[in-house]
């Protein structure tokens, strides 16, 4: 299991170069939080300019499409998005899923196209929820999980981390408690231990993303099997955004001597 948590700041369709001094200000504060690993996924446009700066976090791309090349008007390949400079991508993402009409299939062509292109993914799972309140938000998610991993990859490791989302708690302030979060999170690693075996199952990350604040996030990141947060608005300023890396990571002790 990773030691460190790994928060992800995901900008969705926010930010122009205006923004990079967030960005700027967001890696500085990074290189002094050494017990926690700080990425930012901004859009396409600011993936190369990020990149270019940042010298502590990672840079990684919200989404690429599945084929390698090809007449796509307007579609980023998993090849571009690393030739940009990224490390990682998001996949599956609820946003995309609902708005693109996104089917478990498509994810995990994308899933394969960002491995075969060298990238690491952050595959993203979660209920509506009608679900939840139905009772059966871990069926649903580990369905959706299994259906949009790639059958191809025999491990993952260090190449895929998992995000669950609910959501139901995305922006809306309301979060699933402790107990909940971590029950899902259970289940979910069951599926990756059984899709890839105890040892390589066991080291990739679940990451808990829906309403993270620097209030909550030690409490929600204390969960069972939880190791990082998938952060969207919050992350969008510095202050922010370092204040949920410093709560997660153990507030101000987290700071390199």
């Amino acid at each position: 299991m990773h030691e460190r948590p790994f928060i992800v700041g995901n900008w969705k369709m926010n930010g122009t170069r205006a923004m990079l001094s967030q960005a700027r200000a967001i890696d500085r504060a990074a290189q002094n939080l050494m017990r926690a690993e700080v990425a930012l996924a901004p859009p396409y446009t600011l993936i190369h300019p990020v990149h270019r700066e940042a010298a502590q976090i990672g840079v990684g791309a919200q989404d690429c499409h599945a084929g390698d090349e090809g007449a796509h008007t307007g579609d980023i390949s998993a090849a571009m998005v690393a030739d940009a400079g990224a490390k990682f991508v998001i996949l599956g993402h609820s946003e995309r899923r609902k708005a693109h009409g996104e089917k478990d299939s498509l994810v995990r062509k994308k899933a394969g196209a960002a491995f075969a292109a060298g990238l690491q993914v952050i595959l993203c799972c979660g209920e509506p929820e009608q679900v939840r309140d139905e009772g059966t938000a871990q069926d649903y998610v580990t369905k959706q999980l299994e259906a949009s991993l790639p059958k191809e990859i025999e491990r993952a490791g260090e190449n895929l981390t998992v995000a669950y989302e609910p959501i139901w708690a995305i922006g809306t302030g309301r979060t699933p408690n402790v107990e909940e979060i971590g029950a899902m999170h259970r289940a979910i690693r069951k599926v990756l231990v059984e899709r890839f075996g105890e040892d390589d199952g066991a080291q990739i990350r679940i990451l808990y993303g829906g309403s993270v604040t620097a209030d909550n996030a030690a409490e929600l990141l204390g969960a069972d099997e939880v190791g990082g947060a998938l952060v969207g608005g919050a992350s969008l300023t510095a202050d922010t955004f370092i204040g949920i890396v410093m709560a997660a990571a153990g507030g101000a002790d987290s700071a390199a001597s």
